[in-house]
């Protein structure tokens, strides 16, 4: 059971399973948003996360036009989950940084690489595309099962 927290403590929140996927996102609007050269998420179905505690949600640009929520603290601002709306709030994105033990959900992918920093080198033995993937080819079936019973086949 994966646990975590924003960063004064205000909001807590428990993973009811192990992650679907682990995504190290190097698009421009992740870059911006989080300030940073990328953003690691969980993905995970939305009825797998209990959280407690105040937050607020505002919505941002996506890569897919029709944007995402990006759920943070109401108290310190700290952003926890977000949800693509093309995804119907059916999958959320743990910001894996806000985990109590990040190292448990290392990146199982690297996803739009073509706007990636310079500077940030990636590990060989992850796979790494310059855009979006085929979850089909990269995912084990258990997890692909997951997402069908989500989305269907």
């Amino acid at each position: 059971m994966l646990t975590g927290q924003c960063g004064c403590g205000a909001v807590t929140y428990r993973l009811m399973s192990e992650p679907m996927s682990v995504h190290c996102c190097h698009c421009r609007d992740c870059q911006r948003q989080t300030g940073s050269a990328f953003v690691l998420n969980a993905l995970i179905e939305a009825e797998r996360v209990n959280f407690h505690g105040p937050v607020a949600e505002a919505t941002f640009p996506s890569g897919s036009g029709k944007g995402q929520v990006v759920t943070r603290c109401a108290v310190c601002g700290v952003a926890l989950f977000s949800a693509y709306l093309i995804r119907e709030g059916k999958l959320r994105n743990v910001r894996v940084g806000t985990l109590d033990q990040p190292s448990a959900c290392p990146p199982d992918v690297h996803i739009f690489t073509a706007s990636k920093q310079p500077w940030v080198m990636l590990a060989g033995d992850i796979p790494a595309f310059e855009g979006f993937y085929d979850i089909a080819q990269v995912w084990p079936q258990d997890r692909l099962a997951r997402w069908a019973a989500l989305f269907g086949p």
